[in-house]
């Protein structure tokens, strides 16, 4: 009976999630809404038969390994899952699921919306605004036109597919990278490059959306930030470890770079303060999936892979 096992919930999620959650299980809540260290996820795991964690919790191996014999599953409110020790997990024989489908449209909407407000120097617009503004001139924060530039798209899983979409209706030429090529139905013209590198030499705009690896962490670097043509707006939505803060910030502060829109970051919610002292970079605090609609969505794909895990069903979204 689904209603006699019981899970832990390690941050405080949407009341619809909660409520169903309620319904279902035994569940118990992070009221306080603060991430649990290894230590007290550990004892409040005692007695569970699953956790249901974010990206802000800890899931290394030396956590998993403490973690009771009663846990049988890990399911993620996320589509990333590098905070979780996927191997750690299977030695244990816990089963580990995320939520991939239902953030695509809400996070190429903050993609979109981070490429026109770093390019049409919105940062500076609101300070002007909230500051001492004089009125308009001719040359007051001149921008960049999205129109006929190239927007390279740097992992065309669905949402780079989704920006791509948004960015055609703006008159963008679209550019990609990817692992493997796409079919014709799915590039919807956009150009195919072989190598990231290639990519970056045309890329007026480029769009981060791959996973964090070992490969791409820290892959926009001094090196390839030097291959990007004149006057580029870098857009991440993916993982704030995939860009070199340093070599970006540094950039920016020359002009390599024209500007930056950053929904992500290395170390957040501590980024680098570098950032606050650039003009030019459009930043926001990790919106891509907060929308109501999406985060519901979220817990309830979590719910339904741990319904199924329950029910002695295959999950619809196992990773171990």
């Amino acid at each position: 009976m689904l209603g006699q096992k019981k899970i832990l919930i390690t941050r405080n999620v949407p009341d619809a999630v909660i409520n169903r959650a309620r319904a279902t299980y035994q569940t118990t809540l992070n009221n306080d809404d603060e991430p649990y260290g290894a230590d007290q996820m550990i004892e409040l795991a005692q007695g569970k038969d699953a956790i249901l964690c974010t990206l802000t919790n800890d899931m290394s191996r030396t956590v998993i390994e403490r973690l009771p014999n009663s846990i049988c599953a890990i399911a993620t409110f996320s589509v990333g899952y590098e905070h979780i020790d996927l191997e750690a997990a299977r030695e244990r024989g816990i089963i580990v699921t995320n939520t991939p489908g239902v953030l695509t449209e809400a996070t190429a909407d903050v993609a979109l919306l981070l490429i026109l407000g770093a390019s049409r120097r919105a940062r500076e617009g609101a300070e002007m605004i909230a500051g001492d503004w004089s009125g308009w001139t001719p040359t007051q924060l001149m921008g960049l036109s999205m129109q006929t530039k190239r927007l390279g798209i740097l992992g065309m899983g669905d949402i780079g597919r989704a920006c791509a979409v948004r960015a055609r209706a703006f008159g963008m030429e679209i550019h990609y990278h990817n692992r493997t090529r796409l079919s014709p139905e799915l590039e919807e013209g956009a150009t195919y490059h072989g190598s990231a590198e290639e990519l970056l030499k045309v890329s007026d705009f480029l769009s981060l959306h791959c996973p964090l690896s070992p490969d791409t962490k820290y892959f926009l670097n001094e090196e390839r930030i030097a291959l990007l043509p004149p006057n580029p707006v870098v857009i991440n939505t993916s993982r704030g470890p995939v860009i070199d803060d340093e070599a970006l910030i540094a950039a920016l502060k020359s002009g390599r770079v024209a500007a930056a829109g950053l929904d992500v970051f290395d170390g957040e919610p501590k980024l680098n303060p570098g950032y606050l002292n650039c003009k030019n970079a459009f930043l926001l605090p990790h919106l891509g999936s907060a929308t109501i609609e999406t985060r519901n969505a979220m817990g309830f794909t979590a719910l339904d892979n741990l319904d199924a895990v329950f029910s002695g069903e295959e999950p619809p979204n196992k990773l171990v």
